[in-house]
């Protein structure tokens, strides 16, 4: 009798622990979040360019356009932003005058098409 009841004890155990392993917790219905992601920088990080020079990446599919900003040395920096197709966007902007002869990183921060953020950058050397 002591063994039936024991063996019952560890069956039910068993069937409960399965039960709850297929989405008993409420955290099962929580959305993954899809970070905004970089590409394609230029100039290349760690490359020495003028003043008044270009840059340019790609943002991904999932970036939510209005959110990206550009910032140097804690300043915005005015971007033009491209759609393109199956790729997301093209971000073009100019590295200020003002940074001749020191590093500059460009920061990145923008959101993802459901509220994630994500960020990035890279750093350059401007020429005097």
């Amino acid at each position: 009798m002591q063994t039936k009841n024991t063996l019952c004890a560890l069956i039910l155990m068993a069937i409960s622990s399965t039960v709850f392993a297929y989405g008993g917790s409420p955290s099962s219905s929580v959305r993954a979040c899809a970070k905004p992601k970089f590409s394609q920088f230029t100039p290349a990080d760690k490359t020495e360019v003028a003043a008044n020079s270009s840059f340019s990446f790609l943002a991904s599919t999932q970036t939510n356009p209005d959110s990206i900003s550009v910032s140097i040395k804690d300043q915005p920096i005015a971007i033009n932003i491209t759609p393109r197709n199956q790729t997301g966007f093209e971000v073009t902007g100019t590295i200020p005058e003002t940074l001749k002869g020191s590093f500059a990183r460009l920061k990145i921060a923008a959101e993802g098409s459901n509220g994630c953020k994500g960020g990035d950058g890279w750093l350059l050397k401007v020429l005097p």
